[in-house]
């Protein structure tokens, strides 16, 4: 163990004691005395556990006692610690959690196991429950530590050293303790995560001890704990399951895997106890009493409700959920999950809004390759692909029953993956994000979102690119409202369905479930399509492909609105992507708008904004710096900044126009005269119809319209009758 400085989180008191005794009892004068002149303080954290801080020359002594066990009582405990050496017990993770398991106890399927194991009275029964607890399912010999809300810092320095709110240092007589890490572990969030009627609780933590591991924010399921012998009992079921013949057909796999379950492993269960004879015996005389009204008839099912629930999870997260990766699946607060080998544990992403998107480890591992190939497999299969030697890899898309996102997925297979099969989910927010939310996140400025806006509404070229992950979908998506509710949008995509139309009028074609005989339809094929579909603003969500790039290139002459994504960090990078697609660079001059996401130490913003421009457009502009040009194969191609983000965290838009009442000048912003020419209007005209759309951002910030069909809503409302929507948002305000 790594010499460390923990910082510890606070928890709440009550809990247990560790290896110190506090003296016994002595006469008034002894000065041994515990409530001596030394004794600074004294104070229980638990019932039957006291604390003890006592004064040395240069220190304190932090001493603990624990509820004292006779003889009998210690056989006891030995007998029950024996007894649950191979079970699986998730141990607390945190502080926090310590404490509530000692507050909570056993669960009933371990208080009839050890009722079964030991007979005493009810004190000598708590003193056992305690030291069980302590030593089975909570953190050892550092529980009472752990429970003792005034600890705020440990030092391991030198054997175990705390630190508590009034003393410090005080020196305990532990040397090296057992889950040091865990104890010194903070909890920084905790939810459940709902699976079949199950509510499985996660927890995400971070460690505060050195040297131990690289990752320090850490990721924990908590699934059910197992008693001994229960991993055998779910494998023979799951086994039965497998064999177990059918017929017609299964409508409600679910169910039927359930109900199954549920029948075997309550036969398996009661034929357990049956051939325990002390069960036997007690319950033939308790049922032969009975008959006499002489006692109360036993139960039929002699085991706890809770371990025949337990086991049925396990089978239905392997046959019917996918495995070890059935509870991150199903996370909302997770945005990536991913397994990269066999033995390695399994990483997730944590959405930016929990405050921690940072990849952390998880206690998930796959130890055998079996397991992990079957669920890679089941991935593939659920969007209709057969892995095997000729596929051993796939890109698949799923929606599972009970999930809202819409989950991306890369699988392979090992014999395209050193070190096992790998797998790699991004999970599309459920929840659409608006301008307004971008806005508060400072992922962009309100004149961003108003020319947005403007070019969206007038059906101009924008394009978002940049690498995987920086947002770049999340703002193509966000401003959809803006979308005119009276436009045809055709959205195109490969099944994923990340974008979102609230039109009536729109269509979104997907390559998903487009499977034939000889080949799979493409994002190319379903660009040709959408032509003929009459759009008045089409949106492609992956521009990739030397196919999609080509199409992309014909749709810029059809004259309606384009908006895509595409991958290139800048616009050299994107320059140099065009031209590796075969196609010419003077194409990129038809792009009115390119926006460049970024994702930095856990923030997603716009990084910068530019518009593409031809040789005369750029030599008219009045500026010299924020503008540039790259020139390949002989061509250039010119470009002005509209916005960035500068090095202290803050926007720059790139429209100078004095404060001067309705005298406003377009000097940087050749966007403006683009949408002008579009509209058959003067520049003045778009000018004034821009800094209105920027009130009207500012207003939406202000009342905090962050909801997407609202927001949808309320943008026909103004289109229709702009006059009546403002009267009635005034009246809504006054009130």
């Amino acid at each position: 163990m790594a010499d460390a400085r923990l910082e510890l989180a606070e928890a709440p008191a009550g809990g247990s004691g560790g290896r110190g005794l506090v003296p016994s009892p002595l006469p008034p004068d002894d000065p041994e005395a515990w409530y001596a002149p030394d004794v600074q303080a004294q104070y229980e954290v638990h019932p039957g556990v006291v604390v003890t801080v006592t004064e040395r020359e240069a220190d304190f002594t932090y001493d603990v006692r624990e509820p004292v066990l006779t003889a009998g009582d210690r056989a006891a405990v030995e007998r029950v610690e024996a007894h649950f050496a191979d079970a699986h017990l998730e141990r607390p993770r945190t502080r926090e959690g310590a404490v509530e398991v000692m507050n909570g106890g056993f669960d009933r399927k371990h208080g009839r196991v050890i009722d079964r194991l030991v007979d005493r009275s009810a004190p000598a029964r708590r003193r056992l429950d305690y030291h069980a607890l302590a030593r089975i399912a909570c953190l050892g010999e550092l529980t009472p530590y752990a429970l003792d809300s005034n600890i705020e810092v440990a030092d391991t320095d030198d054997g175990l050293v705390v630190h508590t709110s009034d003393y410090a240092p005080a020196v305990t007589d532990l040397e090296d303790p057992e889950y040091i890490e865990r104890f010194a572990s903070e909890r920084l969030d905790r939810h459940t995560v709902a699976f079949e009627g199950f509510e499985i609780p996660v927890v995400l933590y971070r460690e505060n001890l050195l040297g131990a591991d690289p990752f320090t924010t850490k990721y924990a399921v908590q699934e059910p704990d197992l008693l001994p012998g229960d991993e055998q009992l779910i494998a023979e079921c799951k086994e039965r399951l497998w064999e177990a013949s059918v017929d017609g057909v299964i409508e409600d796999e679910r169910a039927f895997v359930r109900e199954r379950a549920e029948a075997l492993l309550s036969r398996r269960l009661r034929s357990r106890n049956t051939r325990a004879w002390v069960d036997a015996a007690r319950h033939r005389l308790r049922s032969a009493l009975a008959e006499y009204d002489l006692a109360v008839p036993p139960v039929d099912r002699r085991y706890a409700d809770d371990r025949l629930s337990d086991l049925v999870y396990y089978v239905l997260r392997d046959y019917v959920g996918y495995g070890k990766l059935t509870i991150p699946v199903r996370d909302p607060t997770l945005e990536d999950i991913e397994a990269n080998r066999v033995g390695e544990r399994v990483k997730v992403v944590p959405r930016t809004d929990t405050g921690h998107d940072e990849r952390v480890p998880t206690n998930l591992v796959f130890e055998e390759e079996s397991a992990f190939v079957n669920v890679v497999t089941q991935l593939a299969a659920a969007d209709g692909t057969e892995l095997n030697a000729s596929t051993p890899s796939a890109k698949v898309n799923l929606s599972p029953e009970g999930v809202e996102e819409t989950i991306r997925c890369a699988v392979g297979l090992p014999t395209v993956s050193e070190g096992g099969p790998h797998i790699s989910i991004r999970k599309q927010s459920a929840d659409a994000l608006t301008p307004v939310d971008l806005v508060r996140s400072d992922s962009l400025p309100t004149e961003l979102v108003a020319l947005l806006w403007l070019v969206y509404e007038h059906h101009g070229v924008v394009l978002f690119s940049g690498p995987t992950g920086v947002g770049k979908t999340t703002l193509m998506n966000a401003h959809m409202p803006f979308v005119p509710f009276r436009d045809r949008p055709i959205s195109i995509d490969e099944g994923s369905r990340e974008v979102r139309l609230p039109h009536e009028t729109g269509v979104s074609l997907t390559t998903r479930d487009h499977q034939e005989s000889y080949k799979r339809v493409t994002m190319a094929d379903l660009m040709t399509q959408a032509n003929y579909l009459n759009p008045d603003v089409e949106i492609i969500a992956e521009v990739n492909t030397t196919e999609s790039f080509e199409t992309f290139a014909e749709s810029l002459n059809t004259g309606h609105g384009l908006i895509g994504t595409t991958h290139a960090e800048d616009v050299e990078s994107l320059v140099n992507r065009v031209i590796e697609q075969g196609l010419p660079p003077y194409l990129l001059r038809e792009l009115d708008l390119v926006v460049f996401p970024r994702h930095v130490d856990g923030e997603r913003y716009v990084g910068q904004v530019v518009e593409l421009l031809s040789e005369g457009e750029f030599r008219d502009l009045d500026r010299e710096t924020g503008c540039g040009s790259v020139r390949k194969n002989g061509t250039a191609v010119y470009w002005n900044t509209v916005a960035e983000r500068t090095e202290g965290g803050e926007f720059r838009f790139g429209y100078d126009h004095p404060d001067l009442g309705d005298e406003t000048r377009a000097v940087e912003l050749r966007t403006l005269h683009r949408v002008a020419n579009l509209t058959d209007r003067p520049v003045t005209a778009v000018e004034e119809e821009f800094h209105r759309k920027h009130r009207y951002v500012e207003y939406f910030v202000r009342q905090g319209i962050d909801d997407f069909e609202e927001l949808f809503d309320l943008l026909a409302d103004l289109r229709t009758e702009e006059a009546a929507t403002v009267e009635r948002l005034r009246r809504r305000d006054d009130e």
